[in-house]
This record gives structure tokens, sequence and C-alpha cells, in this order.
């Protein structure tokens, strides 16, 4: 049996290889932390007060805060009272972008949030558990002279969350109450070139509608999105790396159909593990460009959640079977336990993705933070899930150390070998072991990066106005992904070299007086009847057969 490629591959080649990976992976870091800008931008943008001198409401009818057809505007509530306009008449406008600027599709999503500037009035407080009612509409067009095209209207609710730092007396009258950002709308495409946002806040005191929410002075909102410089960085990465990982991948599995063996659940989990990497590379974003699809979020969400359960399935599966004996090893069945909760975490995951991005598809100023309940779910939902991604680290490193504790057991029959044996197979062991520890650093990686990521999901609910991480950050983990993967492939894959004949046949090499030790024949007619990809894999699964 010719064995794997990780095994007979010369030390100077593997060394010239792992270099080679090594620097693909530092330019990883490098294309976002030198060439690539930020992955996000925030912009600030003050809601101009419209007055709507209609008498009966115009649904079609859409107020620009500036520009030739500008609304008739007014600078604060005072100057409202002063003429009698009442509230139901004051329209909140904001164009997006700001003037002289275009929205781009290269900006793949925007994400807003509101903030309120209330003042504190003695006998106007904000109340306990008030709720905000916003009736809202979102309209675009493509020039700067087109009528305004209605993309979207919906009246929503938020909860104030507002503190006043200082004594609540007359003297502290017209100063400003603390108030959390809420969430308030997410596109998930960039599909055209200028926005409009029309906000209004109805008043209804028979049905105690915008009743005891202070006296709001203006509307501050926060628009988050992708930089288009960050995005053809992104989707040249993909372009490059889809097709390396595809040709590597059929390569790898053809290499297997030629053994004479069918292949091992091992092999088989190395090419799930490709078609997942290669999955989630296919740019198939390049289309976002051109074409309005706003489910791409949520595409993306459910194939990077693929990706993140079938890496980690892989993990558990490469070191359970290097643990099991062979009466146990090559069935899937036997990791149920630890294979079913990564599964299920991984619905959850969807599920908690459909609540809010799925919604979103039809309302983008749904949000689950919006509500008490969906609050504290999500929050708990990204606390939950850090701890789960950390106790599955945890468990990983338990379970390398069970291998190597393993690999030790079997190294006691190394001394009987021959000297050119033993030390073929103490060169196999230390390249596993280096393996199982590139693996490790991968998993802590991926592990930080996913808590990340949750956590910028949210980021913006602690107080923040951007969610951004370094684009290195970004660019290296996707990059240590396709390098870890391609390596896998490439080294487990079989290798058209042998390590002498009379090995593969089941023969005892002769050492230096021409004799074995039973302890060596015993090893070697062990290991050459179990079926595997490696030595290293063979010689932990032996137990069975002793």
């Amino acid at each position: 049996m010719a064995g794997a490629i990780i095994e007979n591959m010369s030390t100077k080649k593997l060394v010239i290889m792992g270099v080679t990976l090594l620097l693909f992976q530092a330019f990883a870091f490098m294309v976002g932390g030198l060439i690539a800008p930020s992955p996000t931008t925030a912009v600030h943008y003050l809601a101009m007060k419209c007055v709507d001198t209609t008498k009966h409401r115009e649904e079609s009818k859409w107020f620009m805060p500036w520009g030739p057809n500008q609304c008739d505007k007014i600078q604060n509530f005072e100057e409202a009272m002063a003429k009698k306009i009442e509230a139901n008449n004051i329209v909140f406008a904001v164009h997006i972008p700001l003037p002289n600027k275009e929205m781009s599709p290269w900006f793949q999503f925007m994400l807003v949030i509101l903030q309120f500037d209330i003042a504190f009035k003695m006998y106007n407080q904000i109340e306990d558990g008030s709720l905000a009612t916003i009736d809202v509409g979102l309209a675009y067009r493509d020039d700067t002279v087109s009528e305004w095209t209605e993309m979207a209207h919906s009246f929503e609710q938020r909860k104030l969350s507002c503190n006043f730092t200082t004594a609540k007396t007359f003297e502290n009258e017209g100063r400003y109450y603390e108030c959390d950002l809420l969430p308030f709308m997410e596109v998930g495409s960039v599909a055209h070139k200028y926005y409009l946002l029309n906000i209004r806040l109805p008043v209804n005191e028979r049905k105690k509608v915008n009743v005891g929410i202070g006296e709001i002075k203006d509307i501050r909102l926060v628009s988050i999105h992708q930089n288009g410089g960050f995005t053809k960085v992104w989707f040249a990465m993909k372009t490059f790396l889809t097709p390396s990982i595809l040709i590597i991948m059929i390569w790898y599995w053809r290499r297997i159909l030629m053994m004479s063996r069918p292949p091992v659940l091992l092999e088989k989990v190395i090419l799930a593990l490709g078609i997942s990497m290669t999955f989630i590379n296919i740019p198939v974003e390049w289309f976002s460009v051109g074409f309005n699809w706003t489910w791409m979020l949520l595409f993306g969400d459910i194939r990077q959640g693929i990706f993140y359960s079938m890496l980690l399935s892989f993990w558990i599966i490469f070191c359970g079977e290097h643990l099991m004996d062979q009466t146990e090893r090559n069935r899937f069945s036997v990791y149920w336990k630890q294979v079913g909760p990564i599964v299920f975490g991984s619905f959850c995951l969807f599920i908690f993705d459909m609540c809010e991005r799925g919604v979103q598809l039809t309302n983008p100023f749904y949000s689950i933070w919006a509500s008490d309940v969906g609050t504290e779910l999500a929050m708990a939902f990204i606390i939950v899930a850090g701890i789960c991604a950390c106790l599955y680290f945890l468990f990983l490193c338990f379970m390398v150390f069970q291998v190597f504790r393993n690999i030790s057991g079997k190294r006691t029959s190394l001394p009987a070998m021959s000297k050119a044996r033993r030390l073929h197979y103490e060169g196999l062991i230390f390249r596993f072991k280096f393996l199982m520890l590139v693996t490790l650093a991968c998993a802590a990686m991926t592990v930080i990066f996913f808590i990340i990521s949750q956590v910028n999901e949210g980021h913006w609910h602690w107080g923040e106005h951007t969610v951004q991480v370094n684009s290195a950050f970004f660019t290296g983990i996707y990059g240590m992904w396709n390098l870890y993967v391609f390596a896998i492939m490439f080294l487990y894959a079989p290798s058209h070299k042998r390590y002498g004949d009379e090995q593969s046949s089941g023969q005892c090499i002769t050492g230096d007086n021409g004799g074995n030790s039973g302890e060596d024949i015993q090893l070697t007619t062990t290991i050459t009847h179990v079926d595997g990809p490696t030595e290293i894999y063979k010689m932990t699964g032996k137990e069975a057969q002793e």
C-alpha cells in the first residue's frame, strides 16, 4: 500500500510546501491590511423637518430635504407651534447618500440605525416602557430628475431606552436624555443610486400613540454599508480561490478512486470538506452587482453556516478516527453524539437568521431587536453561541491530547524495530503531530472569528456606531480556511511512491544484524492489514487486532 503524500513526500519538499503555504497566508493578511480599505463605512445623517401642507395625505408624495424640489422646512418644533403646524403634518426626511454622492451595488448592503434627540421637560417626561410608533416609507430612484418609486412602507414600534443623568428639576429642562441606538432598517442589496426615507411620528392621544415619549427634538440616522473597495478585493479573492480548491478536490478524489480498496470515512469527510469550501468560495456575489438580489445576505449566511458545520464536524472525525479501534472506526454513526450538537447548533443559527433576515426580504424595517423578548433572545443566542464555540475548542484540545497519548502508547513498539524503520515511524509521528497542532491553531482562529462575527451582529447595541473589524482579519481567516483545506486534501491524497516494497507486502525490513524481533513482526503485519489513508491512521487503530 502506497500510503499518503504526507508520509512519502521528502522532508525537503514538505518544508518547501509549508513555507509556500505560510507565504500565501501572510499574503492573505497583507491583502486585507495593505490593499483593501476597512470593511464598512458609517455615515451620519440628521433628518430635516418637512411640513406636509396638503389637506389630505397623498401616499405617493415624497419629501426631499434638499435640492431643486425640496420640501417646506422648519428649524424646530417651536417654529411649528408658532405656525400652528400639527405633529402629524411634520415629516422627517433623510436622503441617502449625502449631496453630490451616489450609492453603488458594490456596497452590498445598507444597515440603518436610528437615534432620537429627546429633551427633558418636567411636564413631558419619558414614561417607563414607552413605545415610539413610526410611520416610515422608503423610496428610490437612479437619477436626480425621475420620480421616486416606493420600495417599502411600514408602521413600526421601537421601545425607548433613555436615561437622564442629572437631577430632574426645572433648572435642567432642555438637557438631553441619553438614549440607546435603535434598529431601524436593513436592505440586502444596494441596487439603486439614491434612497429617500420619510419618517412620521403620528400622535393620537385617545389611542395613546406616541404619548409619553418626551419632547423629540431631532432624529439622527447612521447608515452603515460595505466599502466598495473591500467588496472588490473580497470578490477577487473568491474568484482566484474557487478554481484552486475545485482542481485540488477533483485531483484528490480521482486518486482515491484509483485505489483498489473503497474510500474510508476520513477520506469521504475530507471530500465533503472540499465541497463545502468550494460552495462558500463560488463568487455568486458578482451577480449582485448587476441584479437586485436582496436575498444575498441570507444566502451568504447559509453558505457560511454549512461550511462551519462541516469544518467543525471534520475536526471531530479527524481526531476520532485516530482514537477508535478497528471495530468502531470508519462508521459515521459512531460520532452522532459529537456531530449531532454541531448540526443542531447550525440549524438554530439558520432559524435565528430566518427570523430576522428572512422577514427583512419583505419588510426591511423589521428587526428582532425591536421587542424586549426578541432582544433577550438575540443577546442570549450570541452569548450561548460564544460559550459553545469555546467549549467546542476545549473539547477539540482534549481529543488532540488523547490522540497524542494514543500515539505515545504505540511508540513503545518502536525501539524493537530496526533503525531504518524506527526512524521512518518517528518521522511520520512528528509530521502527524505537527499537522494536528496546525489544526488546533486553525480551530482557535475560527472560533475567535465566529465569536467576533456574532458580537458584531449586535455591536451597536452596546452604544457603538460602527460595525467594523480590520479587513486583514477577514481576508486572513478566509485565506487560512482555503489553505488548510488545500493542504489536507493534498497531504492525505494517496501517494504514487512506496516506502519499501518489503513493507507494503507485510514483510519486515532487515535490520543491521539481518533479523527482527517479534514486536516488529507483529506491528508490521497489523498495520499492513488495516485499510486507511496513512500509516499513523493504521497504527492508532490496531488494538482490536492484537
